[in-house]
């Protein structure tokens, strides 16, 4: 009798142990660290030969606004692949950082199709799906869709739907898709978009922000929890934000990969058999590293980087919240999926025998790194406000790679060639062809000629160091540390940064930059023009000394002239502003005797001037000898060398002269 028991059991027993591994999580945080607006529950399948995920989707979505909302709105990013009519494709041209999309394959396409969406127990909305494009007039574009809700949905209401899709995904050309064997999964599933009301950045009413899939930004979500199922081909190596549940190893040669990621604001996914994993940890933080075989030597490269990045930004920004950072290094067909961001998920990008000298790997690590925080936690508007993720990651990045590996050899430190990591942020402003092509503010899918990196990256992180330089770097700190703590798994807009800026200046420093620093974001942010201050001239005039009869305080003293004593020096530093923005410089002034003068102007004037009497004269003199004013278009023309003493030369030719005009002279009455 047991053993029939037994044998009855046994197989209902596997199955409760199957529906455990699946779909048992394990909570991360005891206390949940966001909103959690979302909650999605996602089993997919993967068909690697097809290039097919078959996806099941319930979502759960909680209306936190006063308003009765009638619809939904949800990003289907991979529909950006399906034709050379989407936005995506005619804004990039078919490339994307320099890499072109085979487009006449017909493999290379992809998209993704909702096949049904109903509510739990409730409506078929299906048939109330359609395509809307919010930013243009593009109708060929899919990568938004509106659902009519069948009833709407109240304050503090949820729903939850069931959403059947399909993703077919692109041949890897631009941050998704397959190159062989290897899978990067991003963007790949129907995400609800953000419901904006009054308290959320600018909004004055409330309404969808579900951008369409633009070429130069893609990110803005809600904070939720994520339960993923991936089945894949059972040789696949895996690797996926957040922490991994279970693995189960399928009958039909496939694994069951189970991920649970909580307060985060996005999902994505790596998978190849290729894969040499090495691990590692900071703190309670588990580094996972997913390398190609050929690249395998630099693990330990990558895993330093990020050990810098994790030590510098929980000492100067605030505590990383996740207890996992996995990094994936694509391989050389699959490079456009590299440089990409996740929460707690990164690809990196590196090539075979990469001198540890040139530390384009590291810098692609630390920076990927740092979008954790100013996309992840800090989860701005990435369409509209790209420099707020963008420009102060890359501003982090310069500040750690000096932090890691030098101030002046952070980039390439490369038999005997030396140059930092700044120097190429600041180059990439200050050395294209127009440093006035647009203001960092404004839409990233507005930005033409190249603007959207030049400004959102490179002149951001130029205008952050260069506010660094003005109020001092503690300040600094304190400005990013506050605006961290205040803003982390919420929505900030640049108001919102700028408030602090102000707070926090004018608490460490009084007025002494004004009532606020709103003069100066109105020049580098919401303006386009150039900074540029040049040190146009320096004079040094002998003048001749009191001598003869000198009535001084009431009294008369007859004074001798003594040849080299009544000499003085008249000496003149004059500085033009020759661009528009206005700001405080310092001007280090040097004297033959060696003593130095640093020197304070507010920086407004067209045209200022030094005036100095003495025994000394001026040597040199140096605009921003401290650089911190990296915004200064031309640092070139910022110091100037006395020109030599010309007296001698001058007497000397003089004589020269009168004897010739005179030998002329001789000759002319000869004849």
């Amino acid at each position: 009798m047991k053993a029939h028991i037994k044998k009855m059991f046994a197989p209902i027993l596997f199955l409760i142990l199957i529906w455990q591994s699946l779909n048992y999580s394990q909570i991360i945080f005891t206390k949940p660290l966001s909103p959690r607006i979302a909650a999605y529950d996602i089993s997919v399948k993967l068909d690697v030969d097809k290039k097919i995920i078959d996806g099941k989707e319930t979502l759960r979505w909680k209306n936190t606004s006063p308003d009765m909302i009638n619809e939904l709105q949800f990003h289907l990013y991979l529909n950006a692949f399906k034709n050379s009519n989407s936005t995506f494709m005619k804004e990039s041209g078919g490339q994307l950082r320099g890499i072109k999309a085979d487009k006449n394959e017909e493999i290379f396409w992809g998209y993704i199709d909702v096949l049904s969406m109903k509510r739990i127990n409730g409506a078929n909305l299906t048939n109330k799906i359609k395509f809307i494009q919010p930013d243009d007039d593009n109708n060929d574009d899919q990568t938004v869709i509106a659902v009519a809700l069948d009833k709407p949905l109240k304050p503090n209401e949820e729903i939850q739907l069931e959403i059947n899709f399909k993703s077919k995904l692109p041949k890897i050309f631009a941050r998704t898709g397959y190159a062989g064997n290897y899978f990067l999964v991003g963007q790949w599933f129907p995400k609800i978009g953000v419901y904006e009301y009054p308290g959320i950045r600018y909004a004055e009413k409330g309404g969808w922000n579900c951008h369409q899939f633009h070429a130069n930004s893609e990110f803005y979500a809600d904070f939720a929890v994520f339960d993923v199922n991936i089945t894949v081909p059972s040789s696949f190596i895996v690797g996926a934000v957040g922490v991994l549940q279970s693995k189960l190893n399928n009958s039909d040669g496939t694994a069951t990969h189970h991920y649970r990621a909580e307060d985060v604001v996005d999902f994505a996914w790596t998978a190849s058999p290729k894969f040499q994993v090495v691990y590692d940890q900071w703190q309670n933080v588990k580094i996972k590293v997913m390398l190609q075989p050929e690249h395998f030597a630099q693990a330990e490269r990558h895993i330093k980087a990020v050990k810098y990045a994790l030590d510098y930004f929980d000492k100067y920004v605030g505590k990383y919240p996740y207890t996992t950072i996995t990094v994936v290094d694509p391989p050389l067909n699959g490079f456009g999926s590299g440089g990409m961001e996740y929460p707690s998920f990164i690809t990196a990008g590196t090539l075979w025998g990469l001198p540890e000298g040139i530390k384009m790997l590291e810098m692609v690590t630390i920076h990927e790194f740092g979008h954790n925080y100013f996309m992840g936690l800090l989860a701005s508007n990435e369409f509209e406000e790209a420099f707020l993720d963008e420009g102060f990651n890359q501003y982090f990045e310069t500040r750690i790679m000096n932090y890691a590996y030098g101030e002046k050899s952070s980039m390439i430190d490369y038999f005997g060639f030396k140059t930092g990591d700044f120097e190429f942020t600041r180059q990439g402003y200050t050395g294209i062809r127009n440093p006035k092509v647009a203001e960092i503010f404004r839409k990233s899918w507005e930005f033409t000629a190249g603007g959207y990196g030049s400004m959102s990256y490179n002149k951001t992180a130029v205008m952050m160091k260069t506010l660094e330089g003005l109020v001092g770097i503690e300040t600094m700190n304190e400005i990013m540390k506050t605006y961290f703590e205040r803003w982390k798994f919420k929505h900030p807009c640049v108001k919102d940064f700028t408030a602090i800026v102000n707070e926090v200046v004018i608490k460490n420093h009084g007025r002494k930059f004004g009532d606020n620093m709103n003069w100066y974001f109105d020049q580098t942010l919401y303006g386009s023009d150039v900074c540029d201050y040049k040190l146009a001239s320096i004079s040094n005039q002998e003048i001749m000394g009191a001598f003869g009869i000198i009535d001084k305080e009431g009294k008369r003293e007859f004074l001798k002239e003594e040849k080299g004593k009544n000499i003085i020096s008249k000496s003149e530093v004059v500085i033009h502003r020759l661009g528009e923005v206005k700001l405080p410089v310092e001007v280090l002034i040097h004297f033959d005797d060696g003593k130095e003068i640093l020197e304070k102007w507010d920086g407004q004037t067209r045209t200022y001037e030094f005036k100095y009497e003495g025994k000394s004269k001026i040597v040199w003199a140096k605009i921003d000898p401290n650089n911190k004013i990296p915004l200064d278009i031309n640092i070139v023309n910022n110091s100037l060398t006395a020109k030599p003493e010309s007296g001698i030369f001058i007497k000397y030719a003089t004589k020269v002269l009168f004897w010739l005009e005179n030998t002329m002279l001789t000759f002319s009455m000869l004849f």
